[in-house]
């Protein structure tokens, strides 16, 4: 079975550019390093071509090739399917990369991102600076606990293993029915409200619309 090794790292790079190519990368990488994944994937099936080409008269430890044979299919037919909401929950709401920085810009309320209000928000906290400001975010329902859901992202510096959730308070219209993970469109106004004796800024829903989860769910 000399054809078994060179067969493995062809696959293997079929694999990695199928992942490339699909779309998939997007729930597992950040966009700034698709490259490394078809990279890879060119230089498994350069590197099968050679090991075929001068492939050794003796081998052994055939089971570890085996393995990865039998993986390469399940990686193909399983789509990964990670719960956001199940992730943010287990991570830290950590420090946004440059929050701390003075911001010399700032685009009009309407078309912040979630992720451009909850840099904002920290780097100036009041929230009678932001009362009645327009907003036009998305992301998804995160429940908390004794609290109603928030609406979150995401951010991910590299991939899904260094993802840190970040979240705006909402008031829900009444009777809107969430569900964890649902990805929503929501548009209303900036609010205030006190929480333990501290105000804090909270968006006020008017409208609530369900989308599909985006192409590319996670912000830098």
């Amino acid at each position: 079975m000399k054809w078994l090794p060179p067969f493995v790292l062809g696959l293997w790079g079929a694999v990695l550019l199928q992942a490339w190519g699909s779309g998939r990368l997007n729930l597992l990488l950040q966009t700034d390093f698709h490259w490394l994944v078809l990279v890879s994937g060119l230089l498994l099936l350069a590197l099968a071509g050679l090991a075929a080409r001068f492939a050794p008269k003796r081998r052994s430890g055939r089971t570890p090739a085996l393995v990865m044979l039998l993986a390469a299919p399940l990686v193909l037919l399983i789509p990964p399917r990670p719960s956001f909401s199940t992730l943010a929950a287990n991570r830290s709401s950590g420090a946004l990369e440059g929050e701390n920085e003075t911001l010399t810009f700032l685009s009009p309320p309407e078309q912040r991102s979630l992720t451009d209000w909850v840099r904002l928000l920290r780097s100036e906290p009041d929230p009678e600076l932001y009362r009645g400001d327009p907003v036009r975010i998305s992301g998804f329902v995160m429940p908390t606990p004794q609290a109603a859901p928030v609406l979150a992202r995401l951010t991910v510096r590299c991939c899904l293993a260094d993802a840190t959730p970040v979240g705006i308070p909402v008031i829900w219209p009444e009777g809107e029915s969430l569900k964890a993970d649902e990805w929503l469109a929501v548009s209303g106004e900036m609010g205030v409200e006190r929480v333990g004796g501290v105000l804090r800024s909270v968006v006020i829903a008017d409208s609530v619309q369900p989308i599909p989860k985006p192409k590319r769910p996670f912000e830098p």
